[in-house]
């Protein structure tokens, strides 16, 4: 063994310390899960029940996105053979755990298009919209059928994907084979675009079409900003609080939370340059067909939301990453990345909430309101993840000790 592989193995621990028992955020979510089950069949009318069928949505949707983009990362750091961000991929890697779970998650959504159709893409229920000229144009793409084959097809590529990445990632941690990092790097070329396509489709599928009149062809390019942004937040939240326990003390250091800094400031101005863009075009062109979509979004409360979205999502994080002190320290960095996160979700309901309306299917948007719903369906999702992430920490190491590249992510400095 050379001296600098031992250097690279004495890093990491023989034995994983256990952060978090996997029962604990397992129970959580379950708890979460069973009381949004509850909180359906108590509704006192079946806009009630509507209301918490979206609250699933949202939740779904939030965590979804947030485990694409991490999957993006690993993929964009092995096809860019990244030397700095090796230590971080392991807790990607296992972050790429959840899929499957998701998968099971996202399943009641797909029975329901099939069992109630119209609950919350009101497409599926024939009986409404199949005397619409607009729909009929889009049927061979809205269609029950469709709708399910290609959400099978998402998650079959997120988690094919994924357990190629991690197998051949935990393999090398066994026998060091720098084969398995050109397998990964193959397994990149061809992921990126594949991820790229089934993100954007899934934007298609199961926002965009709540309002299927409606149509953007920068929508998914909006929806793989967010996912990137809060995927970025939430790596640097995981590393953070393993470095907190003593995991990743002296091997996260500060030179990779300023490197995550400077990648969430990129993409801040991304996802501003999409969004504008997209408003932009849309005003420009004054279609009634697209410009509804925003005209909605100005009435009530909603007006408020947009100009939070637009201070929050984009000047705050942008003023903050601006500073290069402040990217330097944990504390600054959990509030920002705290309040990225938050701000994804509350984009996420701008997107879906308004599809509800108040008086049938032309009526003026639900307000934004925040249910107990909410909560619990991103707590019940939320708390799977968390499981399985943790259920996979507990069974490899914290970082790959064999990778090639290890000791030039232990050595990063600014």
């Amino acid at each position: 063994m050379s001296a600098s592989h031992a250097a690279t193995v004495s890093h990491a621990p023989a034995e994983q310390p256990r952060l978090v028992n996997p029962i604990v955020p397992l129970g959580v979510g379950a708890a979460g899960i069973l009381l949004t089950l509850v909180g359906a069949f108590m509704a006192s009318s079946p806009e009630a029940t509507t209301r918490v069928g979206y609250s699933w949505l949202i939740g779904m949707t939030f965590w979804t996105g947030l485990s694409i983009g991490i999957l993006l990362l690993v993929q964009i750091h092995h096809i860019f053979d990244a030397g700095w961000s090796t230590i971080i991929r392991r807790t990607h890697e296992h972050w790429l755990a959840v899929f499957f779970p998701l998968a099971l998650l996202f399943a009641p959504l797909v029975v329901l298009v099939w069992m109630h159709p119209g609950f919350i893409w009101k497409w599926t229920d024939i009986a409404q919209v199949g005397g619409d000229i607009l729909y009929t144009k889009k049927s061979g793409f809205l269609s029950r059928g469709a709708f399910t084959g290609f959400t099978i097809a998402f998650f079959g590529v997120w988690i094919w994907l994924s357990y190629r990445l991690r197998k051949a990632s935990f393999a090398q941690d066994v026998d060091g084979s720098a084969d398995h990092t050109r397998a990964n790097r193959v397994t990149a070329a061809y992921g990126i675009p594949a991820t790229a396509l089934s993100l954007t489709f899934a934007a298609f599928y199961w926002l965009m079409s709540l309002e299927y009149h409606w149509f953007s062809t920068m929508y998914g390019v909006w929806f793989f900003a967010s996912c990137i942004r809060g995927a970025l937040a939430l790596t640097t939240l995981l590393c953070i609080y393993l470095v907190s326990r003593g995991i990743l003390a002296g091997i996260f250091r500060k030179a990779h939370l300023l490197n995550l800094g400077n990648l969430m400031l990129a993409f801040t101005v991304f996802w501003a340059y999409i969004t504008f863009s997209q408003y932009f075009l849309i005003w420009n062109a004054n279609i009634p067909e697209e410009t509804f979509w925003y005209n909605i979004r100005e009435t009530g409360n909603w007006w408020n939301v947009g100009l939070i979205l637009i201070f929050g999502h984009f000047l705050l994080p942008f003023l903050f990453f601006l500073q290069h002190p402040l990217k330097k320290k944990n504390g600054s960095m959990i509030f920002i990345c705290t309040w990225i996160l938050a701000i994804i979700l509350l984009d996420f309901f701008y997107n879906i909430l308004p599809a509800i309306k108040v008086d049938g299917a032309h009526g003026d948007p639900v307000n934004f309101h925040v249910t107990p719903w909410d909560v619990t369906a991103l707590v019940g999702i939320g708390g799977v993840c968390f499981w399985a992430f943790f259920n996979s920490y507990a069974k490899q190491r914290c970082i790959p000790v064999r990778d090639p590249r290890i000791v030039e992510s232990l050595h990063l400095h600014e």
